[in-house]
C-alpha cells in the first residue's frame, strides 16, 4: 500500500482505490484493510476522509521521489561541498543515520568518515538530513581536491548508468502495452515504474563537466515521463471499471 500512495502525487488515495490495488497483487480485502490499519497505527498514513494519505517519514520520501523527477542543480563552479566526521568513537546508530541522512543529500562516501558531493545543488536541500551531518560532520564549501576523478568514482556513475540503460530497456519492452491501456501489464509496469523512481532517487546528479559520455539520465527521465503517465492512465481505465470510491 505504501507503494502505492508514494506513486501519486498528492499522495492519497480513496480505500477502495487501495483495495483494488491490492488485488493487483493477489491480496484480498481483508488483508489490504489490515495492512492500512497496521499503517495507520505506525503513523505512516492517516485516514483522509473516505481514503488514506501518507504522513511521517513516508511523505518525506514521497517529497524525496517527487524532486528526482527533476534534475534541478545549479551551474558548478568546479568547487565540492565536503562533511568530515571528526575522530572519535559513534554509536553504531549515529553512524548509521549520518550514512543514511548523507545519501539523501547525495553525499557519496569518498574515503572513511569524508562524504562529498560537486557543489550544484541547493544548500538548502532536505533540511532535517542537512540537520543530521551538520550534527556529527564539519561542514566545509568551496573545496578542490587534487584528484577530482577519485571523488566521482566513489559515485560509482558506471554502475548507476548501467541499470540506468536496464531501466530504459524494460520500459520499452512495456510502452506499447500502455499504451494500448492494458490492464493485464498493470502489475508488472508497477514494479517497473517503481524500479525508475528509485533509481532516480539515487541519481548522483553530477555536473556535466563529470558525467561519463552517454550519461543516461535525461533519457531516463523522459522515457519515464511517458511510461509512467501511460501507467496512470491505464490505472485510471482499469479503476474506473469498479466505480468510484
Amino acid at each position: 500500500m505504501a507503494s502505492t500512495l508514494l506513486g501519486v502525487d498528492p499522495p492519497r488515495l480513496p480505500t477502495l482505490a487501495l483495495v483494488r490495488s491490492g488485488e493487483l497483487f493477489g491480496l484480498s480485502e481483508g488483508a489490504t484493510r489490515t495492512a492500512l490499519s497496521r499503517m495507520a497505527a505506525a503513523g505512516d498514513v492517516v485516514a483522509d476522509g473516505a481514503g488514506y494519505r501518507l504522513a511521517g517519514p513516508l511523505l518525506d520520501r514521497h517529497a524525496r521521489q517527487q524532486a528526482a523527477r527533476d534534475a534541478t542543480t545549479r551551474p558548478w563552479d568546479g568547487t565540492w561541498e565536503l562533511a568530515v566526521v571528526p575522530d572519535g568513537r559513534r554509536p553504531a546508530a549515529e553512524r548509521a543515520r549520518l550514512r543514511a541522512a548523507a545519501r539523501r543529500l547525495r553525499l557519496a562516501e569518498v574515503r572513511e568518515g569524508c562524504w562529498a558531493r560537486p557543489d550544484n545543488l541547493d544548500a538548502r536541500r532536505s533540511p532535517a538530513e542537512r540537520a543530521i551531518v551538520d550534527a556529527q560532520c564539519l561542514a566545509l564549501r568551496g573545496a578542490r581536491p587534487d584528484d577530482p576523478a577519485a571523488f566521482v568514482a566513489a559515485f560509482d556513475p558506471d554502475g548507476w548508468a548501467s541499470t540506468a540503460r536496464h531501466l530504459l530497456a524494460d520500459m520499452a519492452r512495456s510502452q506499447p502495452s500502455l499504451d494500448a491501456r492494458d490492464a493485464d501489464a498493470l502489475a508488472e509496469t508497477f514494479h517497473v515504474d517503481a524500479a525508475v523512481v528509485r533509481h532516480l532517487v539515487a541519481d548522483p546528479a553530477l555536473p556535466p563537466e563529470l558525467e561519463p559520455p552517454d550519461w543516461p539520465a535525461a533519457a531516463l527521465r523522459a522515457a519515464f515521463a511517458r511510461f509512467d503517465g501511460g501507467f496512470k492512465a491505464t490505472w485510471r481505465s482499469w479503476y474506473r471499471t469498479f466505480g468510484s470510491g
